[in-house]
């Protein structure tokens, strides 16, 4: 092996060091509880707030407007309604997003993004918890990905993953854009343009669980 592979192998050591300390002050961070819920249920707070000035609620209402927490479209009166994960996945969606969601006569829900918040991206290491659960520690903190996202780009914990977070809110959650394979050095060519058909088996689980969600666009 000559000089320039030697460097460029101890420079990628180097890399996943510095990435590996990262991860364990965060973990140490969050096991000491130095990790405040303050900013969350500020951000909470004021999701409730900006859903409740939106329109639709009532009895009766075909068509609801309402935000988007991470998981869930939040209308009028804190009302939760459930948001496809393959959806939210494909459309990256982020806290604070505004949806409009048509309830059909089927009783299908079908949404549309009608209000994005400003976004930012930032770069961050995808890791597993002791409970199973993915997360990315990115700038620091450490945020909540949907499963389906993860599975679709095939991600594995210690993967490098650009995230999609709102600008301008302390969030919990973040969107998945891309994902760097572990030792590939390379961005994974599937940018997420088509989550749907090709998604995690769970995904399918979780439509089956609440057969009458649908989503437009797909």
């Amino acid at each position: 092996m000559d000089k320039t592979a030697n460097l460029a192998l101890v420079m990628q050591m180097i890399d996943a060091a510095e990435k590996n300390i990262q991860s364990a002050k965060q973990l140490l961070r969050e096991a000491g509880g130095a990790s405040s819920s303050s900013s969350r249920h500020a951000t909470s707070a004021a999701i409730f707030e900006k859903a409740n000035g939106l329109a639709g609620g009532g009895e009766g209402d075909k068509v609801i407007e309402g935000v988007f927490d991470g998981q869930n479209m939040i209308g009028p009166e804190g009302k939760q309604y459930p948001v496809p994960a393959n959806y939210a996945s494909k459309s990256k969606l982020v806290e604070g997003d505004v949806l409009k969601l048509t309830i059909a006569e089927d009783g299908s829900f079908i949404y549309k993004q009608i209000g994005p918040v400003e976004r930012r991206k930032v770069m961050g290491l995808l890791m597993q918890d002791e409970k199973g659960d993915y997360k990315v520690i990115a700038d620091g903190k450490t945020y909540k990905v949907l499963l389906a996202s993860l599975t679709y780009f095939k991600a594995d914990a210690g993967d490098e993953v650009t995230i999609v977070l709102p600008q301008d809110i302390e969030s919990e959650w973040a969107a998945v854009e891309h994902v760097i394979k572990r030792g590939e050095g390379h961005m994974d060519a599937e940018a997420g343009d088509d989550l749907g058909s090709s998604a995690a088996p769970h995904m399918d689980q979780d439509m089956e669980a609440s057969p009458s969600v649908d989503s437009e666009e797909f």
